[in-house]
């Protein structure tokens, strides 16, 4: 069955056993685990390596090619947070604060499944091109999106964080900075300036991505104990909602032309859900919302979810599409 087959080529894929093994780590409490400073220079790194590959991509890329992928991305930036939020306050009966936050998280990306998706990608023989990092950046002011609809449900669209003050916390973070910034750099570089650095930021990459997931497995054991604080609302939110959300983003992408790689990279971009720069937005700007509902779900849900079913499930779909 290829479907199957799809499955455990996914699963026996190095960076998602490193997963795996992570995961098994947390479930058996053991004392592996990297040090925070470690864990930073890792993302540090993958966000970086992401952006300066991206902004090669880009700058080479035709300007006709890429105007549909933004506007299918604009598209989703807006509508997967309103479809989180709606379906938060009206099925789930959250409050508003804890609905935003659920919506800031779904309607963000997650890097590490943004970055298992690219590998998967490439091992599958159909990579996808390096300027889908910009996507990551542009969806990442879903949080702003998300945080201006608490605002105005509470009817304090003008007291406490002010619009301009929101964006300006999104784009302070680590991951638009690291992303548009090494874009800027990759699209300036030369061919020769490129050659000097591409061993370290680009065949480093995939071994730099394990220990990162390996990381990413111990943390979403450790959330996963917090898993009767979710729900069985949330536990189900966490598992359909990105599966409505990336088969709605292969699809899009593959109307307006995307490859099999690329269509599938999207949708992996909008099936995932934040857990490391959503997070602390919402600490700040929506301290009465409980980081055990939006956190737990994403990280001990949706994430191994997506890295363990998701991914296949996706591909698959684009393949068929591609037919």
């Amino acid at each position: 069955m290829p479907g199957l087959d799809l499955l455990l080529a996914n699963l026996l894929q190095p960076i998602v056993l490193a997963f795996v093994l992570g995961a098994v780590a947390g479930f058996v409490k053991s004392e592996l685990e990297l040090p925070d400073a470690v864990i930073k220079l890792l993302s540090i790194y993958l966000l970086f390596s992401l952006g300066l590959t991206g902004g090669r991509e880009l700058a080479q890329a035709e300007i006709g090619a890429v105007l549909p992928l933004l506007a299918i991305t604009l598209l989703m930036t807006f509508a997967i947070p309103t479809a989180a939020y709606v379906v938060a306050r009206r099925l789930g009966r959250f409050d508003v604060s804890n609905a935003a936050a659920i919506a800031a998280h779904y309607g963000s990306v997650s890097t590490a499944t943004f970055f298992s998706a690219i590998a998967f990608a490439a091992a599958m023989g159909t990579p996808a091109e390096g300027y889908m990092a910009a996507m990551v950046a542009l969806m990442e002011f879903g949080v702003v999106y998300s945080l201006a609809l608490a605002r105005f449900a509470m009817g304090r669209a003008s007291g406490g964080v002010q619009p301009g003050a929101l964006v300006l916390s999104v784009v302070r973070g680590r991951g638009i900075l690291l992303l548009a910034g090494g874009m800027a750099i990759g699209a300036l570089a030369s061919d020769r300036q490129w050659q000097q650095i591409e061993p370290f930021y680009g065949d480093l990459f995939r071994g730099m991505l394990m220990l990162f997931l390996l990381e990413m497995g111990i943390t979403a054991a450790r959330q996963i104990r917090a898993f009767r604080e979710v729900g069985a609302f949330m536990a189900a939110f966490g598992v359909v909602m990105p599966v409505v959300h990336g088969l709605a983003g292969v699809t899009l992408a593959h109307a307006v032309g995307l490859g099999t790689g690329a269509a599938f990279v999207f949708g992996a971009i909008c099936a995932s859900a934040s857990f490391i720069d959503a997070p602390a937005a919402c600490r700040a700007s929506l301290p009465e919302a409980n980081p055990g509902i939006y956190l737990t779900a994403s990280l001990g849900v949706t994430l191994p979810f997506n890295l363990l079913v998701g991914l296949p499930l996706y591909y698959q779909y684009a393949s068929w599409l591609a037919r």
